[in-house]
């Protein structure tokens, strides 16, 4: 059969909107938290560009991934709520209310224990988990403002650090007691354990470095101090298994740690106030929230620059994907 070229060039057209329909149906939605708008921006991965915001409850601050990745989790903590969202469809799933002050929030791995931390209210809450809902196992008093929530790979311990009394506590989840407790540099923020289990990183927002903490005893101990830049806040696997990032929010950069030799091996550009970061599967591209800016920037790993800004709310903290490099 023979083609005319003005046919060719029409079927051309047709198989290119029909691929492009298709990559942009398959991608997941990008979830940027607004936390002075109390909603989250939905963005297409493919254009960039916000498609719809989601109401949540009053000041949320941090959103996070269930790590059967079946919700995204809106922690709203003057609404005393959770909004659950389906990461492939981008729709409200459920509302969960009685969660008192959900500042951070964070499951353990095997979903049997949910934390959250009442940066406002100075307690942590320990939940059992049903598969459905959520059980108050104990509510445990805190030093002042406890801020940001790692679990252990075992499911066993949580740390938190508690921001304004420059401490890390450990927790133990199964006796929902305090296992230890160490001081730390300024203002503590997000902590981050290391594969083998050894090590926890912990961002001094207060202060230019993120303090290494020895966890493999008992007791835990100084290792070192790695310097970032100004107000080192927030965590993020590069998806590598041997790096991580670290936002600096008073620089305006991305700092990039090897874990094994614990060194800052490279740094990034990130204008307006980076907090809260996110890795596209495949490692090539790093999403930031800006948090002073409104805006969503995303850089390119490999050039090391700022490729495009998506507009978003008042106040952007949280940002996560269905289609994220590995943890």
């Amino acid at each position: 059969m023979k083609f005319f070229p003005r046919c060719t060039a029409a079927l051309a057209a047709i198989f290119l909107a029909a691929f492009s329909w298709c990559s942009a149906a398959a991608a997941s939605p990008v979830f940027v938290l607004n936390s002075l708008d109390a909603n989250v921006s939905v963005i297409d991965p493919v254009q960039w560009k916000e498609i719809k915001r989601l109401p949540t409850g009053k000041e949320p601050h941090h959103i996070y991934m269930t790590p059967d990745e079946k919700s995204v989790i809106v922690a709203n903590a003057l609404a005393d709520s959770l909004t659950f969202i389906d990461p492939k469809t981008a729709e409200i799933q459920r509302t969960v209310r009685g969660i008192l002050d959900p500042y951070h929030l964070r499951f353990s791995p095997d979903m049997k224990w949910f934390v959250t931390a009442g940066n406002r209210l100075n307690h942590v809450d320990i939940y059992r988990w049903s598969g459905q809902d959520l059980q108050l196992a104990r509510r445990l008093a805190t030093a002042r403002t406890p801020s940001h929530i790692w679990i252990d790979s075992k499911s066993t311990t949580a740390f938190v650090s508690m921001q304004d009394s420059d401490e890390l506590w450990a927790i133990d989840l199964a006796s929902q007691t305090v296992k230890w407790r160490i001081k730390t540099g300024p203002m503590p923020a997000d902590v981050f354990g290391t594969p083998d289990g050894k090590s926890l990183l912990v961002g001094m927002t207060g202060g230019d470095s993120v303090e290494v903490y020895d966890v493999s005893g008992p007791q835990p101990k100084f290792a070192k101090s790695i310097k970032t830049g100004a107000g080192a806040h927030a965590f993020r696997s590069a998806g590598d298994g041997r790096n991580v990032y670290v936002s600096n929010r008073v620089a305006n950069t991305i700092g990039k740690i090897d874990l094994q030799s614990l060194t800052l091996v490279e740094t990034y550009p990130a204008p307006g106030g980076p907090d809260c970061m996110e890795v596209l599967a495949g490692g090539k591209t790093l999403l930031v929230s800006s948090r002073w800016a409104r805006k969503l920037t995303i850089i390119d790993t490999a050039s090391r620059q700022v490729v495009r800004q998506v507009q978003v709310g008042k106040s952007p903290h949280g940002v996560w994907t269905l289609d994220h490099a590995p943890r």
